[in-house]
């Protein structure tokens, strides 16, 4: 779940990113003492290329910069979501149903926190996970973090272009 202080960068940045050509994927703060502002990107059919991550990076540092959102010093890392990415919006579960992913909740779902199965879409703010216990619905609002699992399918899946 996203704190306010990065929900307020994700608004403060997620124009920029936006209007060069690109979707924003996470943003989440990591560390402490000098802490990492983290940006994952990509291009609508999902690719990022590590000079679209040196632009994004120049143009969100000028944004930063100006708004000094963030009190003492802080890194600036901008990267591709991995093939084994996080899963942050609704239509990423929808997206990437088919292919095995991990799920925590807030709170727990028929007495779990912790979900691992091949994902069966998104309805109605609702995320169908078939596990080994058969298909579990968790409502989108009480996912702590979830994320792809690299398998042989998702591989296959992102050489094809359909992963990422």
């Amino acid at each position: 779940m996203p704190s306010a202080l990065e929900k307020r960068l994700a608004n403060l940045l997620e124009p920029a990113i936006e209007g060069l050509g690109f979707n924003l994927v996470r943003l989440c703060i990591t560390g402490t003492g000098r802490p990492a502002i983290q940006v994952m990107a990509e291009r609508p059919d999902r690719t990022i290329t590590v000079d679209d991550c040196a632009r994004l990076s120049r143009e969100l540092s000028a944004i930063l910069e100006v708004e000094d959102p963030m009190t003492g010093g802080y890194v600036l890392e901008v990267s591709s979501p991995g093939i084994d990415r996080p899963l942050t919006r609704l239509k990423d579960f929808r997206d990437f149903a088919g292919l095995e992913a991990k799920l925590e909740t807030k709170t727990p779902v028929e007495g779990q926190k912790r979900f691992r199965g091949k994902l069966a879409g998104e309805e109605k703010g609702k995320i169908r996970i078939l596990t080994k216990d058969g298909e579990k619905e968790v409502e989108f609002e009480n996912i702590e973090k979830a994320k792809l699992i690299l398998t042989d399918e998702l591989a296959t899946a992102s050489l094809k272009g359909q992963a990422t």
